[in-house]
């Protein structure tokens, strides 16, 4: 069994959020057939998105051509919406949340789910994280890397990390709308191709630096896109804990001790990177990943990974047994 843990879906329509709540950030959908839309964000088209995101069966047909036996579906990332107002981003995570949710009720074989939440307003994520979880049956929740402007080690955000342990919930990590250095980007894509991996290893690094690692050890995390710049920066990191007073105020362990209890998927796009990733942080440690069905990711993880030169076990683990683990759940469940 091969399961994809990064993929993302879209619902084929919704309300227009910028005539009932103001404000031209709110993304929506323009059918341009009833196979293809622009996403509009600022009046502006955002991406051309086709029936992949909202159409289950499309997406069947592409995971049995790719050998991909069940996806696990979460927001695309710009639907995340930090910047609003909390009351009306809980409605439309609401509103993806329920598309999620029946979409797995459909095709119970074949995709688990993830929630979005409105995370700018901690106390009203708690809120409908638990709906989520106890009303529709998500197993997982995506969030962005700087959620309502606060990094992983705010003191805002503990409690909802502890919520998810309470609640047995998976995080997965994803990149969203603010990206380190963003100003001096504004060329080349450079936002997604170079921003990305750069945000990703700031979040992780918080994450361990600030101790929330340390404090919540059962906490199950996955970062997207093989854990970006983190990795191959590692050994800097490591190095400045050692040397340095400031990052042992919170985390009193070396920071691969903490690494090692965190997830990344296996989007890294060689094979010499993926096995860079294994070996720092254990092959119990990489799921499979595709960003589907978006170019930028891996249009075909499974055979990806198989030719990465790595053991039958490996394989195995990457491709099933590690999203398991994340999830909490066991392939009886399929």
């Amino acid at each position: 069994m091969k399961i994809d843990l990064h993929t993302h879906f879209l619902p084929p329509r919704w309300d227009d959020w910028a005539n009932d709540h103001g404000g031209a950030r709110w993304p929506r959908l323009e059918h341009l057939d009833s196979c293809s839309a622009n996403m509009i964000v600022n009046d502006k088209v955002f991406r051309r998105v086709t029936d992949q995101c909202w159409l289950p069966e499309r997406r069947i047909e592409d995971m049995d051509s790719t050998g991909v036996d069940i996806q696990v579906i979460s927001p695309v990332p710009i639907m995340l919406s930090y910047w609003a107002e909390p009351l009306a981003c809980q409605g439309f995570a609401r509103m993806q949340n329920e598309y999620c949710a029946d979409i797995v009720s459909r095709h119970p074989k074949r995709f688990l789910g993830m929630a979005t939440v409105p995370l700018q307003d901690p106390a009203l994520a708690i809120t409908e994280l638990r709906h989520a979880v106890e009303r529709l049956g998500l197993r997982a929740v995506e969030i962005g890397t700087f959620p309502g402007g606060r990094d992983f080690d705010s003191p805002e955000l503990f409690p909802f990390f502890e919520a998810c342990v309470d609640l047995g919930v998976s995080v997965f990590v994803h990149p969203a709308d603010a990206v380190i250095g963003k100003e001096r980007m504004g060329d080349y894509y450079l936002p997604n191709i170079l921003g990305n991996p750069l945000e990703t290893a700031l979040a992780i690094t918080r994450f361990i630096f600030g101790g929330v690692a340390e404090r919540l050890p059962a906490l199950k995390i996955c970062f997207a896109h093989g854990g970006g710049a983190f990795a191959f920066v590692l050994g800097r990191v490591h190095h400045g804990w050692n040397l340095r007073a400031e990052p042992k105020e919170f985390a009193t362990r070396p920071p691969l001790d903490y690494a090692r209890q965190l997830f990344f998927d296996s989007i890294t796009h060689g094979a010499d990177n993926l096995r860079f990733l294994i070996d720092k942080f254990g092959p119990d440690r990489v799921v499979l990943g595709s960003d589907y069905p978006f170019a930028l990711g891996e249009l075909d993880p499974v055979a990806f990974v198989d030719s990465c030169g790595l053991d039958a076990d490996t394989i195995h683990m990457i491709g099933e047994t590690n999203a398991l683990n994340f999830l909490g759940i066991d392939d009886s469940a399929f």
